[in-house]
Formats: structure tokens, C-alpha cells, sequence
């Protein structure tokens, strides 16, 4: 099955919420949604004296992502801390956060996505630097604990994350430092109530100044458990310097994230238009440089299960496009189909008719030759009629007088 969505509430939903934007997929027709972890601002606080005893999970009005215990130095977010009642004196982080004020929210938007089958994931904050700076590390992988704890309580298939810039050591350490990081977060994640059921989604870049080659990215999704290389074409293909024309190219890309994922593929797609070396912007897809009909055709022959997420400006809209053409590629698929069928049902035909041809006798053989001509056996013969008298008289005379 190809699932197709937006990363973000729909651009026309008169509402802004996750329920909105939910409700809004299914009455368009669309199967998937990206929710954006953007726009968030976190603050630390002590536990109020109503909220000792209490599950975080369970406090209205508040969305609380990390706890540390009192006269515990040091972070505090651990998973069984987040599931243990909070306690006198610990201090709580909590998130602003527009789509969501607590977990009643996502507990609520994560029932609404099954019951109308629109398939949730989550993309992390965009920023992120792991390798250049101490502090902004600390951020990022705050970012991503955070993310790990909405997206376990939204119950998303996958949580889509950038890798940041290199390190000072160049790419190769740096590739080796950020595995290692995507490893603790996957720890994290795994911990969390129904984490190890999430993946961590890989995503490529196309500025080059940022860890996230193709190459790179199989690679970590190879050595951190339960992680997926993200399909994002139009950064793989600034990236490349490439607009996948050739369809052998467009094919090696597919199998190679197709090995390297176990379940859906997870694909992200929108024009893009290339301004200068390691310089780009998302466009609407008609007016991109790589073309989704390649894309569709594709996905149509291999018949992959995917997720189709459209970052184009246009969002749902070219959601609604890619579908379009996805269909308008099966259909054509169909068709090739239905006549290579039919043709070779008149060729087996024909073949059939010239065999039977074959395997006749010619005209004039031997098993054609007329049949002898039998002369009918005489019946017995016919007894001649008696002589007549001389005179015409009867053979018996009677006494004349």
C-alpha cells in the first residue's frame, strides 16, 4: 500500500490542532501525516504541591518531558522517571508546544489516527549540531528525547531526524560520532512505553556542510538498530548534482533503501530548484527539476509499500498531486498488463491452430486415399415366369364333348 500526506497540518484545515489536521486528511482522501516537532519552547520549573504524586503524563495543561529528582545532579529524564509518580522538590521541564498542551492531546490524536487509518510519523527539530559546539550537543539531544517522548505517546511508525553539520574532524569522524549518538537516543527511545516500535528515521541533506550524504545515511541506519534510511529524493538529488532523468539511477536508489528498510519505505518528496553550489529551495512539485511521474512509475512496477510525505510548499495539495499520478501510473501498468495478456492469448491461440495444421494429413496421402469401390453381392435369383400355351390356351385341358 502507498500512503500520501503532508509534514504538517494541512494548509487548508480551518483549525490548527492535531485533531484538526487528522480529520482534515481523511475527508481529502489522504492516508499519512508528518507531524512537525517546531516552534517549541521548553521551561524548568518545580514540581507544585497538587502534582506530587502524580504521573507526568497525567498533569492537565502541561507537557512534561523531563524530571529530575531532587538532590540529583545532572539530567533527570530518564524513562522510568517520566513513568514514576513525581515527587516534593523535583524539578520538571515542560514544553510549549502549539499542537498539543498535554498528553490527554496526543492520547486522544493517536485514537483518532487508527480509527480513520491515517498513519502518524514525526519529524524532530530541524536544527540540530551534535560535533561543534557542547552546548548546542546538549540542546540537540534534548530535542530528540523530547521528540522520542510526543512520538511515543502519539504512537508514530517512524521519527524523521537530521544529523547536523560535521564535526572539526571531517566526515569520517564525524560519521562515527553520530552513530554513536543515534545509538543513545534508539536506547532512549526503546525504553519509552511502545518506543521499540518506533523507528528512527535517517534523513539526507543536500547542503554539504551537513552530515548527510547517501552513503552516510545507509550506513547509520545499518549500525543503529531499528533505524531507516529516509528516501528523501530532491536532497539526495542537490546532493548528487542529479535529477534522476536516467531510470536505471532512480532504481538503484529505490533498492538501495529498500535493502536497508525492513518494513514501509518512508519517502519525502517535493520540487526543488537549484540555485548554486550547495544552494537550493523547496518549489511545487510541476515546477521541480526531478520529476515525480519517474517516482510513481517506480513505485507503481516494484510495488513497494511506502509512506509518501510531501514537503513542498503547496503541501497537501501536492500530496494530492503525487497520489494523482501514482494512480494515473497503475492504471497505465494495468493497461500494459491487460494488453500483453490479451496478446498472448491470441498468440497461443494462433500457435494452437498452427500446431493442429501441422499434425494434419496433407490432401492426397495414403490416409486421405478414396476408399475401393465394393460390388454389392447378388440376391438370390428370381424364379422364371411359367410358358404360356401355344394358342393361348390354359395348361389344363378339360374333356370337350
Amino acid at each position: 500500500m502507498i500512503r500520501f500526506g503532508p509534514a504538517g497540518i494541512p494548509l487548508s484545515c480551518k483549525g490548527r490542532t492535531l485533531r484538526d489536521g487528522i480529520i482534515d486528511m481523511h475527508h481529502i482522501g489522504l492516508t499519512a501525516m508528518e507531524v512537525q516537532f517546531i516552534k517549541v519552547n521548553s521551561a524548568q520549573r518545580e514540581v507544585l504541591p497538587e502534582e506530587v504524586g502524580k504521573l507526568p503524563r497525567e498533569i492537565p495543561e502541561h507537557l512534561i518531558v523531563e524530571v529530575q529528582l531532587p538532590g540529583k545532579g545532572g539530567s533527570g529524564a530518564m524513562p522510568e522517571i517520566l513513568d514514576r509518580p513525581l515527587a516534593k522538590r523535583s524539578q520538571v521541564t515542560t514544553l510549549n508546544w502549539f499542537l498539543a498542551k498535554d498528553y490527554s492531546v496526543l492520547t486522544h490524536a493517536r485514537a483518532l489516527a487508527r480509527s480513520v487509518d491515517v498513519r502518524l510519523s514525526m519529524h524532530a527539530p530541524f536544527y540540530v549540531d551534535f560535533l561543534t559546539n557542547p552546548g548546542a550537543a546538549d540542546r540537540s539531544r534534548s530535542n530528540y528525547l523530547w521528540s522520542s517522548a510526543i512520538a511515543s505517546a502519539l504512537g508514530v511508525d517512524v521519527m524523521v531526524g537530521h544529523m547536523g553539520f560535521y564535526g572539526p574532524d571531517g566526515p569520517e569522524a564525524s560519521l562515527e560520532r553520530i552513530i554513536e549518538e543515534m545509538k543513545g537516543v534508539r536506547h532512549w527511545m526503546d525504553s519509552l512505553p511502545g518506543g521499540h516500535k518506533i523507528l528512527l528515521g535517517i534523513e539526507p541533506n543536500g547542503h554539504p556542510e551537513v552530515l548527510g550524504t547517501r552513503q552516510e545515511v545507509l550506513e547509520i541506519a545499518r549500525k543503529v538498530p531499528r533505524s531507516i534510511p529516509v528516501l528523501n529524493i530532491p536532497h539526495i538529488a542537490v546532493r548528487e548534482g542529479t535529477t534522476f532523468e536516467e531510470r536505471k539511477d532512480l532504481e538503484a536508489l529505490f533498492e538501495e533503501f529498500r535493502a536497508a528498510t525492513p518494513g514501509d519505505l518512508y519517502l519525502n518528496f517535493s520540487g526543488v530548484m537549484v540555485q548554486g553550489k550547495g544552494s537550493f529551495r523547496m518549489t511545487p512539485i510541476k515546477r521541480g527539476a526531478v520529476k515525480f511521474e519517474n517516482v510513481a512509475e517506480v513505485l507503481a512496477e516494484r510495488n513497494f509499500d511506502a509512506t509518501v510525505i510531501s514537503s513542498s510548499p503547496l503541501m497537501e495539495h501536492d500530496a494530492m498531486y503525487m497520489k494523482l499520478l501514482h494512480d494515473r501510473a497503475l492504471a497505465k501498468l494495468f493497461q500494459r498488463r491487460a494488453a500483453k495478456a490479451e496478446a498472448a492469448k491470441v498468440e497461443k491461440a494462433a500457435k494452437a491452430v498452427k500446431q493442429s495444421a501441422a499434425k494434419a494429413p496433407a490432401k492426397g496421402s495414403a490416409k486421405h486415399a478414396p476408399a475401393p469401390k465394393v460390388k454389392p453381392k447378388a440376391g438370390p435369383k428370381a424364379k422364371p415366369a411359367p410358358k404360356k400355351a401355344k394358342g393361348g390356351g390354359s395348361k389344363s385341358h378339360g374333356r370337350q364333348r
